[in-house]
């Protein structure tokens, strides 16, 4: 005689059973610690209110996917959660004030750190937590950052420093001596490392920094109204540039086509 089949109430207590603990592994581990905030963009102000309950101009919602609904949320200092929906009988009203940018909420305030943590709609556009490890990273990444560029910065030669630095300085940078470039290559790669490693790996910054270097001596000639490139012996036109471009990157540009190239090879010879 063969076994019989399962029971259909069996089934749907090992399906709840699986679910259960489906939910159990995806839900987020909640630590009771003490825990800071900060306002975020460096801001600092003496004190900083921020929107603590629901109303019509100043929405304080949740949207709970699960359910896929929004839920109100409050500040209740009474309450042990920020979801209306589980708050019951009077509500004492709570106010969520940084001071000189920083909110600590020790751990006795479950509610507030919930609030702050898991449901407010501002958190990380305002302001964020304070965690470590992710503080710890991301400054970790910015110190490679800026040690890249210091490598970079100094491995450079004086043509390609001379170029960058003339992205930040302008033609100031043609007065430098070669132990003035070295040093504020090095102070640009410090101040601002992203922007000097995406300006040192434009193909175009070298070749921009020629063209310019080129009308400094009167090799080239720039027409007033910055549509034409000229020689500066002859005045014969070399290119036109077009409308609603750079001149000097469009004689980047230019020097890598056909006939540019033999241009951009004559210039080099001339400034050396």
């Amino acid at each position: 005689m063969g076994a019989s089949a399962p029971s259909p109430l069996f089934l749907l207590i090992i399906l709840y059973y699986i679910m259960s603990k489906t939910k159990e592994i995806k839900a987020p581990k909640w630590e009771i610690k003490d825990r800071r905030y900060y306002l975020l963009h460096g801001k600092e102000p003496l004190t900083y209110t921020l929107n603590s309950k629901n109303s019509l101009r100043h929405p304080l919602l949740y949207f709970n996917e699960e359910v896929g609904e929004q839920q109100e949320l409050r500040y209740a200092t009474n309450q042990n959660s920020p979801l209306v929906k589980d708050q019951k009988g009077e509500v004492t009203l709570g106010h969520i004030i940084f001071e000189d940018g920083v909110l600590a909420v020790s751990k006795q305030k479950q509610n507030l750190q919930k609030l702050l943590s898991l449901y407010h709609p501002k958190k990380n556009i305002i302001y964020a937590e304070w965690e470590a490890d992710v503080i710890a990273e991301d400054e970790l990444d910015n110190i490679n950052i800026q040690l890249d560029a210091m490598m970079a910065a100094k491995e450079m030669d004086i043509d390609h420093a001379e170029a960058v630095l003339r992205v930040e300085v302008g033609s100031s940078v043609s007065s430098l001596s070669s132990k003035e470039l070295k040093r504020d290559i090095l102070l640009m790669a410090k101040k601002n490392p992203k922007a000097f490693l995406e300006i040192a790996s434009d193909d175009n910054v070298g070749l921009r920094n020629i063209g310019i270097r080129a009308v400094e001596q009167n090799i080239l000639k720039l027409a007033q109204d910055q549509r034409t490139f000229h020689w500066g012996s002859n005045d014969r036109k070399l290119m036109t540039i077009p409308f609603d471009e750079n001149p000097y990157s469009a004689l980047a540009a230019w020097f890598k086509t056909d006939e540019g190239v033999q241009v951009f090879k004559t210039i080099k010879k001339k400034l050396q």
